[in-house]
């Protein structure tokens, strides 16, 4: 492999960046705001593409066209030509039915308890009553129906990415140890990145890969052109954050390759990168800003255990909580913590009794740091769900800390995690879209 070919590896997310999160209903504008949909288009309904023994409609794809032009206008990225747009946005939809296929087929449900969990979290943060969403959303025109059926959609998309990629991720200290040695850690700077991918199929021909490659050059040329990169993201760009103008986030130099943080450096804040190969397709990158890391702080720091019971195709959210509870009152009977959790909990910390260790804010899932926090030392938590399962939660200690190392290195493991994540996300998409039959029919005038 080539040094540029090395540069897949920079492709990185901040929170679990997932392909439906581009056109989520979902996320809050400012304090107080609600992001709503905006009312489908009236339109004489067809059938627009066949995916296995499914279809998607007009009217559907109507509806997300709309989704992604609300939040690349909140975003206050130009959006692509109409023709592009609706087939990136038809794409994104096959992409996502045969992934809710997939979850189907394994057992992969979400129940209508924890879709009010869901709901009722989601208002809360948007500081409005569920009826109150509601209400706001059906002035949108967006009923109440729509809006429960995308949230079953994305919470289910983030629990199969979990289970068939997540969870089989691991990041050892060696691994870290090995970017702290490079001479990339003399690096301090910061870089807000933002991404274009051209994806090329597994088993791509030729023909195909010059294809592709030619269409990375478009992008290029039109931003060479003066097109905002954003703009051109969202026209081109296969990646998961296209429709999000390709945004990635702040990337600190020692999680990024070493040929790419000195690629980096050669560029100032608004240039991009040309076209990038690497087994996956063909990358630009855009540097939009960089900073210098600023001094570490003190923190507070949580000595947490926990046990996880985790749901999957063979054990139902009913199941998993229930047998959580039984934990919960056999530990409250007298059985010890540590035990309990050498004996039923589903992750690595089991063979340590539950030890995660020193916990920071910010180092686990809201869910979890939320009961955390709330904690007497030493109390055994009520059953806590995350997207991870069913937790017990105990606290052992508190202290204030330096963690100037610790951070660091804690920073790197999630930066390398994150990374490998999304790379393993995108194959293994790419590889149930590949192996799906899909038929697209927007061009039929039936």
């Amino acid at each position: 492999m080539t040094s540029k070919q090395t540069l897949l590896a920079v492709l990185v997310a901040g929170a679990f960046v997932s392909a439906h999160a581009a056109t989520a209903p979902t996320t809050p504008l400012t304090s107080g705001t609600l992001a709503v949909a905006p009312a489908p288009v009236k339109s004489v309904d067809r059938i627009v593409a066949v995916v296995n023994k499914q279809v998607i409609t007009q009217l559907e794809l109507d509806h997300r066209i709309k989704q992604a032009l609300d939040n690349l206008q909140r975003q206050h990225v130009a959006p692509p030509e109409p023709e592009a747009l609706k087939h990136q946005v038809l794409e994104q939809m096959i992409t996502e039915d045969v992934q809710m296929q997939f979850a189907s087929l394994n057992g992969i449900s979400v129940d209508d308890s924890e879709l009010e969990r869901t709901i009722a979290q989601i208002a809360k943060q948007n500081k409005v009553s569920v009826d109150g969403m509601y209400a706001q959303l059906a002035k949108d025109g967006v009923s109440q129906a729509q809006f429960r059926s995308d949230m079953r959609r994305d919470i289910t998309l983030d629990r199969l990415k979990q289970r068939e990629v997540e969870s089989r991720v691991t990041v050892t200290d060696t691994e870290v140890d090995q970017v702290l040695k490079s001479a990339n850690t003399a690096n301090r700077s910061d870089y807000h990145l933002a991404t274009i991918l051209v994806s090329v199929p597994e088993r791509a021909s030729a023909k195909d890969i010059d294809l592709k490659s030619k269409r990375a050059e478009t992008a290029l040329a039109d931003i060479k052109a003066g097109k905002p990169f954003a703009q051109v993201a969202a026209t081109y760009s296969d990646a998961p954050n296209a429709l999000k103008g390709g945004d990635l986030g702040w990337r600190p130099a020692t999680s990024l390759p070493p040929e790419l943080a000195s690629l980096l450096e050669t560029l100032q804040p608004g240039e991009s990168s040309g076209v990038i190969r690497s087994p996956q397709g063909f990358y630009i990158f855009k540097l939009i800003e960089k900073r210098a890391q600023g001094a570490a702080q003190l923190v507070e720091q949580y000595h947490t255990e926990h046990i996880l019971i985790r749901t999957n195709e063979a054990v139902s959210e009913a199941d998993a909580r229930a047998k959580v509870d039984q934990i919960r009152d056999r530990i409250a009977r007298g059985a010890s913590f540590e035990e309990m959790a050498r004996l039923y909990s589903e992750d690595g910390s089991n063979t340590r009794g539950g030890d995660l260790g020193w916990v920071s804010l910010g180092d686990t899932v809201p869910e979890f740091e939320k009961a955390m926090l709330s904690l007497p030392l030493n109390q055994v938590s009520a059953p806590v769900r995350s997207p991870f399962g069913w937790h017990l939660i105990k606290v052992v200690d508190k202290r204030t800390q330096d963690v100037a190392d610790q951070r660091e290195r804690l920073a790197i493991k999630q930066q390398i995690r994150a990374r490998k994540v999304e790379q393993a996300y995108l194959d293994w998409v790419r590889q149930l879209r590949d192996s799906a039959f899909v038929q697209e029919r927007l061009d039929d005038n039936q």
